[in-house]
Formats: C-alpha cells, sequence, structure tokens
C-alpha cells in the first residue's frame, strides 16, 4: 500500500459512503517519473539515445501536464485501492469516483469515492439460540441404489443377435442430409448409442428400437427451433443409418464376487462401507445445514436495513463472479446466455433473493465480530493464505506481505473475522430434534 496517502470516510444514505483520498505530492512526484521513463521509449529525444533521455527531459518535452496525465490514468486503480484500504471501508458494487484538477509541481492529488457498502445489523440474540438440527441415517434403499450403479459401472456389453430395444446399445453408420444435400456433422462411422438415452435429437433413437445388426434403415427427424447450429434449427432431415451390432447390457450378480471386484471379500463388508461412507457424508450435511440454520436463526434476529440499490449492485458482483469462473472453462458471456436461454438482466434480477440474503448475513456476522472483538490471529492468516496457496509454491509468509502491498489485508481480516464470529453463533447454539413431516 502507497504509504503517502490519507483519506476522509464520510457516510452517506441508503448504506453508501464517500471517501476523499489524498495522494501525496512526493507518491504523485514518484508515479510521475516512471510514467517519464515509459514514454522515453516511445519519443525521440536529441543527444539521447531512445529510452534513455532522463525523466525531468522526457517531462519538459512532453510537457508536464501530459505526462501527469498519464501517470494518474496508470496509478488511480491502485490509488482507489490504497483509498479503500486506508479508509476501512468494504465496498459493495461499481464505484463513483470523481478526480479533481490535475495537481500542479508540488501539491497533491484529491479524488473522492462514493460507493455502496456493507449495511449494518442492530443485533438481536445470537448466542444460546434453538437450532433444529435432523438426526442422519441412511436408509437401506439408499445403499440399494449406490450397490445397483456399481452393478451399472461393472456391466460388461454383449453382442446379441435379436431386435435392438429401450436400454439397449445400438453401434452405426449414418449420414444425414437435408433436401438431399450432406451437412457438416451429419455422417459418422462406428457410433455407439444407448436407446432411450436421449443423447441425439427426439425421434432418432426411437425410430432404431427393432433394429438388427446389419440391417439398413431410414431415420427421418425434425431438428428443434433451439437446436445450438441454428442452420438445421427447425429443419427435417433424413439419415441413412447401417446398424452394425445391437450390444445388450450384462449386469453381474449382486454376490460375493462382485464385492470382490470392488476390493472387499464379502457382500456384507461392501454393504458395510458403502454405510459407513454414506453416513459419514450425511454427518456431514446434517452439521452444514446446521450451521447455515444457526446464522440465519442470528439474522432472522437482527434488524437490517438492506437498500435495493445495494442488493442490484451485489447480484450484479456475484454474476460477474459466476462469469469469471465460467471462464475457466471456456464459457464466455454470450455462450452461457445461449444455453441459459436467458438475458443477463434475468439472471441478474434472478440472483437478487441470494445476494439479499447474502448482505443480511455479512452485515450480522460483521456485527458480531465487532460485539465480541474477533480479530485473527498472524497463525490463522497465514493458514488461510496457505490454504489458498494450494499447490502454488509460494511462502505464506510471502503472500502475506503481498496481500499487505496490494492493499488486500483488511479483505482477509475481515472474511476470517465472520468466520469466527459464525462459529459463536454455531458453539453456542442448543440443537433441537427437527420436526418431521408428520409433526407438522
Amino acid at each position: 500500500m502507497a504509504t503517502d496517502i490519507s483519506t476522509t470516510l464520510t457516510e452517506l444514505p441508503e448504506s453508501r459512503v464517500r471517501v476523499d483520498a489524498e495522494v501525496g505530492p512526493a507518491e504523485v512526484e514518484r508515479r510521475l517519473t516512471q510514467a517519464a521513463k515509459r514514454l522515453a521509449g516511445t519519443i525521440r529525444v536529441p543527444g539521447f539515445r531512445p529510452g534513455k533521455a532522463p525523466p525531468a527531459v522526457v517531462i519538459k518535452r512532453i510537457g508536464r501536464e501530459a505526462i501527469v496525465d498519464e501517470a494518474v490514468r496508470e496509478s488511480l486503480g491502485a490509488w482507489y485501492r490504497d483509498a479503500i484500504d486506508d479508509a476501512h471501508v468494504v465496498p459493495v458494487g461499481e464505484p463513483e469516483v470523481d478526480l479533481g484538477e490535475l495537481p500542479k509541481e508540488g501539491e497533491p492529488l484529491k479524488f473522492t469515492i462514493e460507493i455502496g457498502v456493507r449495511p449494518k445489523a442492530e443485533l438481536g440474540e445470537y448466542k444460546g439460540l434453538e437450532v433444529e438440527k435432523r438426526e442422519p441415517g441412511v436408509p437401506d434403499e439408499q445403499i440399494d441404489q449406490e450397490l445397483e450403479g456399481l452393478r451399472e459401472r461393472a456391466a460388461k456389453l454383449d453382442t446379441v443377435d435379436r431386435a435392438a430395444g429401450r436400454g439397449d446399445f445400438v453401434v452405426m453408420d449414418f449420414a444425414g442430409s437435408v433436401d438431399g444435400v450432406p451437412f457438416p456433422g451429419g455422417e459418422g462411422r462406428d457410433q455407439m448409442i444407448e436407446l432411450g438415452s436421449g443423447r441425439l435429437v427426439p425421434g432418432f433413437e426411437d425410430q432404431l428400437e427393432g433394429a438388427v445388426g446389419g440391417e439398413d434403415r431410414d431415420v427421418t427427424i425434425t431438428f428443434p427451433e433451439d437446436y445450438p447450429a441454428t442452420e438445421l434449427a427447425s429443419q427435417e432431415a433424413l439419415f441413412k443409418v447401417t446398424v452394425r451390432e445391437v450390444k445388450a447390457k450384462q449386469l453381474p450378480a449382486l454376490d460375493d464376487d462382485l464385492a470382490v471386484e470392488a476390493g472387499f471379500d464379502t457382500l456384507d463388508e461392501l454393504r458395510e462401507d458403502i454405510r459407513s461412507r454414506l453416513a459419514e457424508n450425511e454427518g456431514q450435511r446434517a452439521e452444514a445445514e446446521f450451521r447455515e440454520a444457526a446464522l440465519d436463526a442470528a439474522v432472522n434476529g437482527a434488524t437490517v436495513e438492506v437498500p435495493d440499490a445495494l442488493v442490484e449492485a451485489r447480484a450484479r458482483e456475484m454474476w460477474e463472479s459466476m462469469l469469471h469462473s465460467l471462464s475457466h472453462q471456456g464459457i464466455n458471456r454470450e455462450t452461457y446466455l445461449q444455453i441459459s436461454g436467458t438475458t443477463e438482466e434475468e439472471t441478474i434480477e434472478k440472483a437478487k433473493p441470494d445476494a439479499d440474503v447474502a448482505l443480511r448475513r455479512e452485515a450480522v456476522l460483521a456485527a458480531i465480530a465487532e460485539t465480541e472483538k474477533l480479530e485473527p490471529s498472524e497463525e490463522e492468516m497465514l493458514e488461510a493464505v496457505t490454504e489458498a496457496a494450494g499447490p502454488e509454491r509460494v511462502k505464506p509468509e510471502k503472500l502475506l506481505e503481498r496481500l499487505r502491498k496490494n492493499g488486500r489485508l483488511d479483505s482477509l481480516k475481515d472474511d476470517l473475522s465472520q468466520r469466527k464470529a459464525w462459529d459463536v453463533v454455531v458453539d453456542s447454539a442448543k440443537p433441537v430434534p427437527a420436526k418431521s413431516s408428520s409433526d407438522s
């Protein structure tokens, strides 16, 4: 974080604040010099090799105002983060940044930020709350389903000399055309499909039922209106299909041999292992539900005013966060909207209830952390950055120092304080048996 910056915080209505920031002259000059050094490589200065002219010469040649403007444009993002960090603000939504006049030599740079912030909560009871907690259980039907899944995964496909039926697999060659003209992607060889799986265009698989190996069939389908290949949407197509083989799924018997294949001595041992794993997972789910319910009880007992504009801003943040995650899977904004069949505004509108809940929860947890004076220790922060780093080979101490320099340490502290506040609520909560549907 830049050390030569100061801020004044003013609270505004509707959970907004104004941050008046002032960047000291020394910091402005440092950034000005950096900008001049970068610009030195873009101009010719008589008497100097390209990129070697001193900053003072570059400033004189280009003009101070132009270089100050360049320095401010390059530095404003960092100064904004420094100002938010210095003011200890947890921002929500996009800021409005008002830049004052560009400073003359020896003057500070002044700018103003207006932004939404996390709402404040008036706490009710948050300790010793009675919260329903269900008793985790694993019904036999769930174990049977797991065993059936194991049988399915261990199944073998055998070629059969009979007509194909639903659930059978067909190996085929096919060539499709629209009005007698082949189309891209309409041809395939040795393709295997399970009849009834719904993987192909509606109607295709149905027309292969009753086929036998070696048979030629004509399959006529109409592509759906929303078919991804728009040039084929709503078009009728003819597929010439040659059925090469019909295969039937052969499930192994549910006996000790199946258990041995799975690494156990007997079927009973396999059942017990499945029950144990399911019980552990179910217990974790029940505990997670209890934590959520305890926090919701604390939120319901508090008073939190959440302005609509803040909900809108958080919903947009959630949308952008989701897009960022999808980008790692190669899915961009346009592709997602096409797949989901919604608009950006519809998606944001749908996210508003979750955004409202998130803001209320954060407000309550922040208030509890302040009331209980909860602060993460250095060890807890190191543990958190180590966990976040994953396989990255960087010492936790260096990661923590990087957060300090980037002005993001407050965000980490805030997150850890809220986790501790949540633990306070959960650890003090009194579990009561969950009511069954027959009790209500």
